[in-house]
């Protein structure tokens, strides 16, 4: 393999997400800079050809929602043998679409919340929580409606009564998709970040919000994103879990597992980001953190890892 000496950070882009893209595009141009690469931003809204990636050795991938992330960005590339970070198509595919995400985990025996997809339209309102598509989560308290396809917790609701069911209709940005009912895991919320098949410590999110949604992830200041503490047999369920969903999914190079735990210290995959933030708050090169790994460390892994 030829050496790598020049690289293109793809970013931004038009997606809910581009702001936060943008800032992880910064910060991994920086580091590449200083890792003493030559590099080059690439505003991923701003190009007509996809060609024009020919012009440099290596494309790592900063470039987050189904731009990024949904797999077809990564076929192009392959068609174009351009080496980027990551994972392949398929496994983006898998992971940014949470219905295909939690069937391939199913049948691989991985724990994840139970789920019931939909059309969120008017017919599901008006049929309420009684319905008999909810049987299988009886008896609950509350339950969660997501987004098939998403990221940055858009559109994400809890759901506790057939006035919540209203409400998060109401206040849906797009119901012109599929959306999953999944079962609420009453517990702790962690983040598993995965570089080159190797566990990173893992970060336990925690935050005074009902749960952590878009205002928690990037707004409120009370949000903090600890080293988990966990005993040796909690610490090797986790990364057992995380490695298997990485492999399951046929991730490479680096990814983001999240999983919650229930009161009974079982944990479940909720899913995987093949394209996590890289922003100087962002949980990867916190993880990165607790193993003495500075933020450029974490993105010269990341590219080694690729490759």
């Amino acid at each position: 393999m030829e050496e790598i000496r020049k690289i293109g950070v793809l970013y931004g882009g038009s997606s809910s997400e581009r702001e936060i893209s943008l800032l992880s595009g910064e910060g991994v141009h920086n580091a590449i800079c200083e890792l003493g690469y030559e590099s080059h931003l690439i505003d991923f809204k701003e190009m007509n050809d996809l060609k024009e990636l020919k012009d440099y050795d290596f494309i790592f991938i900063a470039l987050h929602g189904f731009e990024g992330e949904g797999g077809k960005l990564q076929k192009d590339l392959d068609d174009l043998n351009i080496l980027y970070s990551g994972s392949k198509s398929e496994a983006c595919r898998n992971t940014w679409n949470k219905k295909l995400t939690k069937e391939i985990l199913k049948i691989n025996n991985i724990s994840t919340p139970i789920w019931h997809e939909v059309l969120f339209d008017r017919n599901v309102v008006q049929n309420g929580l009684q319905d008999s598509s909810f049987d299988k989560f009886r008896p609950f308290e509350h339950l969660f409606l997501k987004p098939e396809e998403d990221g940055s917790s858009v559109d994400i609701f809890k759901i506790s009564n057939d006035k919540s069911l209203e409400e998060a209709y109401l206040k849906c940005t797009n119901h012109e998709r599929g959306f999953l009912f999944e079962e609420c895991i009453d517990g702790k919320e962690f983040t598993v970040t995965i570089i080159g098949k190797k566990c990173f410590p893992p970060i336990e999110i925690i935050t005074k919000n009902e749960f952590y949604d878009y205002e928690a992830k990037y707004i409120s200041n009370e949000t903090r994103h600890i080293e988990a503490e966990l005993s040796s047999n909690e610490l090797s369920d986790i990364q057992c879990l995380s490695l298997n969903a990485f492999e399951a999914l046929d991730c490479n190079g680096w990814a983001r597992v999240d999983l919650l735990q229930d009161k009974n210290s079982k944990f479940y995959v909720i899913e995987v980001n093949t394209v996590p933030g890289m922003t100087s708050h962002s949980n990867v090169p916190k993880s990165g953190s607790f193993l003495g790994l500075n933020y450029n460390e974490v993105v010269k892994k990341i590219i080694d890892a690729s490759l």
